[in-house]
């Protein structure tokens, strides 16, 4: 302690040009809108919300679900609320006939010594938060603030209850000042990366989203869509395109944020957690996006999101702030009470200067190295920063003076007042049925692989010409003996190369599984339903290649002219690519990567081409390993068996005058079929099993990792809370 009191007297010497923010600075600046004396009382109790006196008025609008719910709240309206209500900020204009902001019944939110522990995640300590507690009420704007690798997104996560398997949680969360779990549909969670559909428009993606979150029927969702249009301030750009589809030019950077806020504003919760609302914005894009957010705290919802860094007009907008660093909360109130703190610590905010920078740069430790790097500098040009005093000291020495301040105390009684009133409880909202998820799934990826030329026109344009390539090579072939070799060659080409060919659809379809993984977070899809929605919307563009295909090649090869045997050809092609795209989901849900993704697809290819029976046939093959288990799990072994029994059964070849032998016979020396007429319908039943037992494996590969994190949750919810009640 008299280390960091000699470092925090030394620094109020050195820092004579700064000032207390409440000396030097007009009360018209944006930044300190405030209400008078909140540096002297950095929490007013007058923003505890009184359960009993809030009045909810709910009604339907008309051709629509949408709930219209005008909340009394008795927090007052915050001064930068204030100043955005009283015109200095202007809104953009809304449309003629647009429903304006509806009140949204908020809820309060307290976490409490709430410790998060992963292992490995930090090298000195598995302790990723420690021992934070706050709250957040209806109608504010609460902000997670600190440097990388403070803990800010884990802090996020554990109060939503959306930490990984791998975390571990101890402390209480309460909503309402009740300790359970948040019901579906009480509360929104925006990841910091969220994936779009970039071929769909902001009206058309939100209100697909709106068909596969909320019951009904289908015409009430778009007041319901047009009313979290207008809360994200996305009116202009409703019939857009999202991004990335062909050489249309897709949204800004800052449009698409807000259409991923909007997409759980769908579900109107009362609870909005953002993971970096900010990230990767410009400073007008930032304060666009605070001030929009800003007006959908009026309306009563209750926000609690994450941030790095902010201009000063952003961080005027904020109610409180919870300050991290290593784990450590290092205050927790008020914004200005925030620079107060940081003014009675002896870290006074410098003229001119942006407060989350000033704070920042406090508590940040890699401000060190940068200060040791630019030395140099320092002597020739004056100090590099106004803080001259060790980061680890600093640190110290403001959780010390938080641990000790009036705010922590005042924190403390807001937590039990609002743990000891309860409010009504959250209720979970209707979910959309089975059924309807699965066709609106189906008709949206319809929609998706219509638009999106890389999807499967590509595929099928490629195909097409690989088609071509190979019935041109091996065109002329004839009927005769001579020619059975060379058919054979033949099909295993057009088997084995079009389906290497169809890797080319591999980032499309990670594509869909990381949406489906972002909207499995949120619980607005699941496994089974996204597997037959893709399943039933791939099946007519792969039936289209197959059949395209099929015919170019039959026809160019000279096969037998019979439309039994041309059907069976289209569809044993068409399973074979059913199987080749089940093959490709399970190793995309396994990797999530492209570059790792084409590699084992390859590799697997390659090594199913290797024991396919067309190099050696598959009897002569060594048993341990290329025939058992590797020729029996290639799935080109029965396509080309299938194809070839279908040619070739049934016929003969004349041998001199007098011999003639069968086509079984024929094909003996150059691959390995069966003499049975039905073989082939055989081979074609295996293709349809191995299809299905693709799909199943997606299945189990998906759901487990979700349910995994799902269950794994819920038990050490379970176990904290039969811990917290033996303690009392």
């Amino acid at each position: 302690m008299e280390e960091i009191q000699s470092q925090s007297d030394n620094y109020r010497s050195s820092s004579s040009s700064a000032s207390s923010p409440a000396s030097r600075v007009p009360s018209s600046n944006f930044f300190y809108l405030r209400k008078p004396g909140s540096l002297r009382q950095p929490i007013s109790f007058e923003d505890s919300p009184q359960w009993d006196d809030t009045d909810i008025n709910v009604r339907l609008e008309e051709g629509g679900d949408s709930i219209n719910a005008a909340t009394t709240v008795t927090t007052p309206a915050s001064p930068s609320l204030s100043k955005l209500n009283s015109g200095s900020l202007h809104s953009p204009p809304l449309p003629d006939g647009a429903v304006v902001a509806r009140k949204i019944a908020g809820a309060s939110v307290v976490w409490k010594d709430l410790t998060v522990t992963i292992k490995g995640k930090r090298k000195y300590s598995d302790k990723v938060v420690k021992s934070s507690t706050g709250y957040a009420l209806p109608g504010t704007m609460t902000v997670i603030m600190g440097p990388a690798k403070s803990g800010k997104s884990t802090l996020l996560r554990a109060i939503a209850g959306r930490l990984p398997h791998s975390a571990k949680m101890y402390g209480e969360v309460f909503v309402n000042g009740t300790n359970v779990d948040m019901p579906y549909g009480s509360y929104g969670f925006v990841e910091r990366e969220t994936t779009l559909i970039g071929s769909l428009t902001v009206r058309e993606y939100l209100y697909y989203s709106a068909l596969l979150q909320l019951p009904g029927f289908f015409c009430q969702k778009k007041s319901v869509v047009e009313d979290a249009i207008h809360a994200m301030s996305l009116t202009d750009y409703g019939n857009k395109l999202i991004g990335g589809h062909c050489y249309m030019k897709g949204l800004p950077r800052g449009e698409r944020r807000r259409v991923s806020i909007a997409r759980e504003l769908v579900m109107r919760p009362h609870i909005l957690f953002i993971d970096e609302p900010l990230y990767h914005l410009d400073s007008v894009s930032a304060l666009l996006m605070m001030v929009t957010l800003r007006k959908l705290a009026s309306t009563g919802c209750t926000l609690i999101f994450t941030i790095y860094q902010s201009s000063t007009e952003v961080f005027g907008l904020f109610d409180r702030i919870c300050l991290l660093s290593n784990g450590n909360t290092l205050f927790f109130g008020e914004t200005l009470a925030c620079l107060q703190h940081f003014s009675n610590a002896g870290f006074p905010c410098p003229i001119m200067q942006s407060p989350s920078d000033h704070f920042l740069r406090a508590i940040n430790t890699d401000f060190d190295r940068i200060i040791a790097m630019c030395k140099n500098y320092q002597d020739d040009h004056g100090d590099f920063s106004s803080v001259n005093m060790d980061t680890a000291v600093a640190i110290r020495t403001l959780e010390a003076t938080y641990k000790s301040s009036t705010d922590a105390a005042a924190v403390e009684t807001m937590i039990m007042r609002l743990i000891e009133k309860e409010g009504p409880l959250l209720k979970t909202k209707g979910k959309a049925s089975t059924a309807t998820r699965i066709a609106v799934l189906t008709w949206r990826s319809l929609l998706i692989m219509s638009r999106e030329w890389k999807y499967y026109w590509l595929r099928l344009i490629l195909s097409m010409l690989l088609t071509f390539c190979i019935g041109t090579v091996f065109s002329g072939l004839g009927h005769s003996l001579s020619s059975v070799v060379t058919r054979v060659a033949a099909v295993f080409v057009f088997v084995s190369f079009t389906s290497l060919l169809s890797i080319a659809g591999v980032p499309a379809l990670l594509k869909e599984i990381k949406l489906y993984a972002s909207e499995e977070s949120n619980r607005h899809s699941g496994a089974l339903v996204y597997l037959l929605g893709q399943l039933f919307a791939s099946i007519p563009f792969m039936f289209l290649i197959s059949i395209s295909s099929s015919l170019v090649f039959y026809f160019l090869i000279g096969l037998r002219d019979e439309f039994s045997l041309l059907m069976y050809f289209v569809l044993n092609f068409f399973l074979c690519l059913l199987v080749n795209e089940g093959l490709m989901m399970v190793v995309i849900s396994l990797w999530q990567q492209v570059f790792w993704t084409v590699l084992t697809l390859l590799s697997l290819h390659v090594v199913m081409m290797l024991s396919a029976g067309y190099f050696r046939i598959r009897n002569a093959l060594p048993r341990p390993v290329w025939m058992y288990p590797v020729s029996y799990i290639a799935f080109h072994t029965y396509s080309i068996q299938g194809i070839l029994e279908n040619e070739y059964l049934g016929t003969s070849f004349a041998v001199g005058e007098v011999r003639t032998i069968s086509g079984f016979q024929a094909l003996r020396n150059a691959y390995d079929i069966s003499p049975d007429s039905n073989s082939k319908w055989h081979n074609l039943v295996v293709l349809f099993i191995m299809t299905i037992v693709y799909r199943i494996l997606v299945f189990v590969v998906l759901h487990f990792r979700v349910g995994k994190h799902e269950s794994v949750l819920k038990f050490c919810r379970y176990k904290q809370y039969k811990n917290n009640t033996s303690s009392r």
